[in-house]
């Protein structure tokens, strides 16, 4: 993977490239970055440029043979760890090397993908994947072997915020003090939810979300209009991987917006008239009815709307990216009723909910009672 081709970013990938250029490599790195804005992409060639030795700031003038095997992302020294869970491939004991081919379709097709898409890709949508113990197992045995080519040996941990306490604590002494020439990447949306000890024992390097106009270019190469590719590129938010999907109408918000908007105006129906919380209840029951994944991606979804209704109600429309396609339906007419005697109490509602899904929580409860819940809230007078 060529540092030319990841979009955007001159600053980090200078920085790595330096860096590495002067010998300074940190055992342990922490990519924290938001969904679409190329902490995977950035990682692999990075790890290409060190193991290949390449130099002055691109991968192309160090080992042929070496850049040519990452092309195929199958060198023998770049060693990956991801969220997996049991499926009809693997029974039981899942861990990534079961889905290595996958695992390189996702990078080589979707490099700026994010978790519900390699979820979708292995056929885990409805199940929680985890970096697990056996895993854990997995990566200390592949780094006590030597390097294939006597160089560097890399571990790239995508989304490590998936690693659960057992693994996190079989791998604490190993992050610690890796093997000669071993180095390992962890790749993360959420730094919080890593814990402290695996944190402090990283070099943390925070990736901004990426430019409009980095995004814009792209798209238009891939054959949009200069117009429509700003559109999407600001509707994205510096998210890559959304403006794909966007452009493919593929994005899984297009289905959380109707969710959304259904809710919204049951809820909005429900102040006097009993016979709307009849259709919470069955909003509840469908979206009850899909994965987890897809519950918590929805309800952070959610957020997201709440979070651009209330900077319309305070007069920063310019700093709103959000737009909702359904027909009939405003973000600004919606924007008022988000304000701030209410938008603590929403997000609170919210991320509780997300909270006690992922914890095994019986779905359609929880979405009933938040259901209820925020109706009250959304009727709630502001000051």
């Amino acid at each position: 993977m060529l540092f030319k081709d990841i979009l955007g970013l001159s600053h980090i990938k200078s920085h790595l490239a330096t860096s590495s250029d002067a010998g300074r490599i940190p055992h342990a790195q922490l990519f924290v970055g938001p969904e679409g804005s190329g902490t995977l992409t950035m990682a692999i060639a990075y790890a290409q440029y060190v193991i290949c030795g390449n130099c002055n700031g691109e991968n192309a003038e160090g080992n042929q043979a070496c850049n040519l095997k990452f092309k195929s992302v199958s060198h023998p020294d770049m060693h990956f760890a991801f969220p997996v869970s049991n499926s009809d491939k693997v029974k039981t004991h899942a861990v990534s090397d079961h889905y290595m081919a996958e695992w390189r379709q996702f990078v080589l097709e979707q490099p700026y993908g994010n978790l519900f898409d390699w979820y979708r890709l292995i056929g885990i949508e409805k199940k929680q994947g985890q970096i697990g113990v056996d895993e854990a197992q997995d990566v200390v045995r592949k780094l006590s072997l030597k390097s294939y080519e006597g160089g560097y040996k890399v571990m790239l941990i995508w989304m490590a915020e998936k690693m659960n306490t057992a693994a996190a604590n079989k791998l604490l002494k190993l992050i610690e003090e890796p093997p000669n020439k071993t180095v390992f990447i962890l790749i993360a949306e959420d730094e919080e939810q890593i814990i402290q000890t695996i944190r402090s024992r990283c070099q943390i390097l925070h990736f901004p979300r990426l430019a409009e106009d980095a995004i814009a270019d792209a798209l238009i190469e891939k054959g949009l209009n200069r117009e429509e590719a700003l559109r999407i590129a600001h509707e994205s938010d510096g998210n890559f991987n959304k403006a794909l999907d966007l452009m493919n109408n593929d994005s899984e918000d297009l289905v959380f917006e109707k969710w959304f908007v259904q809710w919204v105006r049951s809820a909005f129906k429900a102040k006097g008239n009993k016979t709307a919380i009849h259709e919470l209840i069955l909003w509840s029951d469908e979206v009850s009815k899909t994965g987890r994944e897809t519950q918590k991606k929805f309800l952070q979804y959610c957020l997201a709307v709440m979070r651009q209704a209330l900077l319309i109600n305070f007069n920063t429309a310019d700093l709103a990216f959000m737009k909702i396609h359904v027909d009939g339906f405003h973000l600004e007419k919606f924007a008022p009723f988000v304000h701030e005697n209410n938008i603590l109490f929403i997000v609170q509602e919210l991320e509780d909910a997300i909270y006690h899904i992922e914890r095994n929580g019986n779905s359609k409860i929880v979405l009933t009672d938040l259901s209820i819940k925020l109706t009250r809230l959304l009727h709630k007078k502001a000051a």
